[in-house]
């Protein structure tokens, strides 16, 4: 039976919506990967016995309470505003006050190292067109920032960062690969805005709060259909002694022949 690779979760009640668990079907991922909508003036508490955790701002007003410190956070959107997030290890913890409607990612993993809080700002995780840009017809522009990975937080086991493609473009072109799962989580700037999602050979319709659930070794690369901005979260878990880094990207050899392409 071929293993559910992509999900359309819907929020419950309480304002959360369930991506990926340990026990759910998208285990394989070795994460677990939830969203929370907070009203204004909601409280949300966050501590882990045996998971470091990353809160990922991705719009409105928060504030971090933590280790008897205050962090504030201010995003309008993920399209025009860069990413405030808080990385912790095991067995900390850390008070969400929502200061205006807003909404977070919170992503964990197994891991029974002890690191120093981080708190990450826009300036810490710039936008940066990535090296497809210009390649290819001129239609895999993608902006994308990395809020930390193994160079940045060694001792993690998790990698956090976003995209953003240019209208109609392409994302993680050339078709690429690597060993360790990965998970995308995606927005859009408008309600009907849809984009194609590739796991392996099957495609998928991705639109707003849709995720894909990639294991490892599956070629993934994703489009945007014209006139719309798609934002994706990228969430990686590295794997024992085989972490994740920016050179890992093994590009499928049927497409290198692009590279040196002139259109």
């Amino acid at each position: 039976m071929e293993k559910k690779v992509f999900g359309y979760p819907e929020f419950s009640t309480e304002g959360e919506q369930i991506l990926c668990t340990y026990e759910n079907e998208y285990r394989d991922m070795l994460m677990d990967i939830r969203v929370y909508r907070m009203k204004k003036g909601e409280e949300r508490h966050f501590s882990k016995e045996k998971e470091e955790f990353a809160v990922l701002l991705l719009s409105g007003k928060i504030k971090f309470v933590y280790e008897g410190t205050e962090k504030e956070g201010s995003r309008k959107d993920v399209f025009t505003e860069g990413p405030y997030a808080m990385h912790l290890s095991k067995g900390k913890e850390v008070l969400i006050k929502a200061l205006e409607d807003s909404e977070i990612l919170v992503q964990c993993t197994e891991n029974e190292k002890d690191f120093p809080t981080e708190f990450y700002e826009p300036k810490d995780a710039p936008w940066i067109y990535s090296g497809a840009k210009g390649k290819f017809g001129n239609v895999a522009n993608r902006q994308v920032n990395t809020i930390f990975d193994h160079e940045i937080a060694p001792l993690s086991n998790m990698v956090l960062g976003e995209v953003l493609n240019d209208r109609g473009n392409w994302s993680g072109y050339l078709p690429h690969r690597h060993d360790q799962p990965e998970c995308y989580y995606f927005k859009f700037d408008r309600p009907e805005g849809f984009g194609a999602s590739f796991v392996g050979d099957q495609v998928f319709k991705s639109v707003d709060g849709s995720f894909s659930a990639i294991p490892g070794g599956c070629l993934h690369p994703q489009a945007v259909a014209p006139g719309f901005l798609m934002y994706t979260c990228w969430m990686i878990r590295h794997l024992p002694s085989k972490p994740w880094n920016q050179t890992d990207r093994c590009e499928d050899e049927r497409y290198t022949w692009l590279h040196d392409a002139k259109f």
